[in-house]
């Protein structure tokens, strides 16, 4: 994906865990933050705590999205990701996206990968890899920032 493009539908999850949105629920009141993860993903282990902070620390003006992208069959087992997603203390919705129909339309290789959309649901930041939360969190401040300018 490329910067200013609007976020793609969310459509294709073989599954929804902690409910069910769509990309009209996202767009509209506030920015977005997507980020693809996967169970057997280290990095993604690692950034989780940083994830959950920016949820609850920013959650009346963030909306936060969690994409399961698996990298392998093991990755495919349901019971995994759940048991993965709550031994995280991931509680905001997540996609689990085993056909990597959502992954295809972002174009994501990557986990984690996050993307930042401003609440036009337009893209404004995408990052991957493990470091740089803080330039992440510059990022979602940036975008946030905006948003209540123009209120």
């Amino acid at each position: 994906m490329k910067l200013r493009e609007p976020m793609p539908e969310l459509t294709g999850a073989v599954e929804w865990l902690n409910g069910e949105v769509t990309r009209d629920q996202l767009i509209g009141e506030k920015p977005t933050l997507i980020h693809f993860w996967s169970v057997s993903c280290h990095l993604c282990k690692e950034a989780m705590p940083q994830v959950n902070q920016f949820r609850d620390d920013y959650k009346d003006k963030l909306n936060v999205l969690a994409v399961h992208m698996p990298r392998s069959e093991d990755d495919l087992d349901i019971g995994d990701v759940k048991k993965v997603a709550s031994e995280h203390g991931i509680t905001q919705p997540i996609f689990v996206d085993s056909e990597h129909k959502l992954t295809e339309a972002f174009e994501n290789q990557y986990v984690p990968a996050y993307y930042v959309f401003d609440k036009e649901g337009k893209l404004r930041h995408f990052q991957a890899g493990g470091s740089g939360m803080k330039m992440l969190e510059k990022r979602v401040n940036r975008v946030l920032d905006e948003t209540e300018k123009a209120e």
